[in-house]
């Protein structure tokens, strides 16, 4: 019997292995669930030989990356190798300044790769400006996820360097740690304090763990393919592309609109990657917690991308000096950790807005409470939480604006509209017009306003049902996702960063 008496073409059927730019290695492709169910038939054979284990599944998290970034793995295996070695070098020295300089290295590997396929061509274009010469942007592609690993491989080398963590012996343990796929290209930034110990530890999957695990696997996929991709190829595209073809109320919707669509788009990616670590037996700290019900932008950080703000405050404002040298110190090293948490995003202006807007809210907000006399971890109960839930989700919204920009022009073209063109009698049209559109918005933000509680009774049920019925549940959202999906896979949106 031959490839042609199955009607396969064995060319096409090797290309759809390979990498191809234009369709990257998701979670909730057709391509991946197929890939998974065969790594989990391995991974489950495996499960009493762990170097083995640990050795098939980096081999499976470099060919992930090799189908999102394709021969770019090798900057992931340099990270890998040259902090991994750094790592040990840096741990024999005793004295002070061979550490320092050590560290220094890893650094400037990280930063110096990150630095390269990230800004050079924004910085080329601002010397040009600022010398009044020309520059040729450089044709430079930019290697998925690489702002993920980098950092995550810088945290090791830190905590080595402040001895919080002893360094591993192993490459395989290293490669693995930093490699592992659910959370490689678009996070949560896992700590190596929090993830080296799990490692080698016997491979356990608990009733809790699978029940949880599934039930975060069906939300990230519901969040990403339902609600994000739909409302973003029907609406939200359209009115960011071309703001000033709709109305102010039409443009504001299209703010509430990207609000919902980069929190399930986001947060659904993390859910799913939680869930996978789960199944594996793997454990991943929260990376979001109901965002938009912050009553203060000092919330929303705590709430919102949980693993970047808590790295940019271990690593960076507390070694700017934190709060330790005077309260206007404590200002400026907040607007500049978020002036960095800004330019993290994206070699952009807009996004250097951004993180300045939301460093200052930051700082007018600690002064604030200061002012007050508030208590570290002070919460507003009542009417005066529902105001700042208000306040808050709004500011967010304005500064969501110049993060979805690529330009200034389009982002003051959409706040034109909003305060001059507001128009709010079109609202019924947009409603007939755009009907599915806003019953998915309602539904996303009725979601994630609903009570903590709910979740967690949620997770109980999913737990509690036999295995047939986990199954069944996620071949229901598969086939509801299916029905909605347009042609092409989209992206998730923390991919470009």
């Amino acid at each position: 019997m031959s490839w042609s008496d199955w009607n396969i073409d064995p060319v096409r059927l090797l290309e759809v292995f390979v990498y191809d730019p234009q369709a990257p290695l998701i979670f909730s492709s057709g391509l991946f669930l197929w890939l998974f169910a065969g790594f989990a038939v391995v991974y489950l054979l495996l499960r009493h030989h762990t170097t083995a284990r640990l050795l098939f599944v980096t081999a499976f998290s470099y060919y992930f990356y090799y189908k999102s970034s394709g021969w770019y793995l090798l900057l992931l295996a340099l990270v890998t190798v040259s902090d991994f070695l750094i790592a040990r070098r840096m741990d024999r020295c005793q004295t002070p300044w061979k550490r320092k300089a050590w560290v220094t290295l890893s650094l400037m590997v990280n930063l110096g790769l990150l630095c390269y396929f990230k800004y050079t061509n924004f910085l080329g274009e601002c010397w040009a400006s600022l010398t009044g010469g020309t520059f040729t942007a450089w044709d430079i592609f930019l290697p998925v996820g690489i702002s993920f690993f980098t950092f995550q491989s810088l945290s090791y080398t830190l905590d080595v360097y402040r001895r919080q963590i002893q360094p591993l012996t192993c490459l395989l343990d290293y490669a693995f740690y930093v490699s592992f796929f659910p959370q490689l290209v678009a996070g949560p930034i896992v700590r190596a304090r929090d993830f080296l110990p799990q490692i080698r530890q016997p491979l356990f999957v608990s009733r809790e763990m699978f029940g949880r695990g599934v039930f975060l696997i069906f939300c990230g996929l519901f969040k990403k393919a339902v609600i994000s991709d739909y409302i973003s190829i029907n609406f939200v595209e359209r009115v960011f592309d071309n703001p000033a073809l709709y109305s102010g109320v039409e443009n504001l919707l299209g703010v509430y609109g990207y609000a919902l669509q980069i929190y399930c788009d986001f947060s659904g990616y993390s859910d799913m990657a939680i869930g996978l670590a789960l199944l594996l037996g793997f454990h991943f700290n929260e990376n979001f917690r109901s965002p938009y019900k912050s009553a203060s932008v000092t919330e929303f950080w705590r709430r919102w991308h949980i693993s970047l703000s808590t790295w940019l405050r271990d690593y960076l404002y507390i070694s700017l000096g934190g709060n330790r040298k005077g309260k206007v110190r404590q200002y400026l090293n907040l607007i500049i950790t978020m002036f960095l948490g800004g330019l993290w995003h994206g070699a952009s202006w807009n996004f250097v807005l951004w993180g300045m807007l939301h460093g200052v809210a930051l700082a007018v907000h600690k002064f604030w409470m200061q002012l007050m006399g508030r208590p570290k971890g002070w919460q507003s109960g009542g009417i005066r939480r529902v105001l700042g839930v208000l306040v808050t989700f709004h500011f967010v919204c304005f500064c969501w604006i110049f993060f979805r920009h690529a330009d200034f022009s389009g982002a003051m073209a959409m706040l034109r509209q909003i305060f001059t063109d507001f128009h709010p009698e079109l609202f019924p049209q947009w409603l007939a017009g755009y009907g599915k559109v806003c019953l998915l918005m309602v539904l996303g933000f009725v979601l994630h306003f609903l009570p903590d509680r709910w979740e967690q009774i949620a997770i109980q049920k999913t737990t509690a049902l036999p295995l047939v019925g986990k199954a069944a549940l996620l071949v229901l959202l598969i086939y509801v996702v299916i029905q909605m999906k347009s042609a092409d896979i989209q992206p998730f949106i923390y991919f470009q960063f």
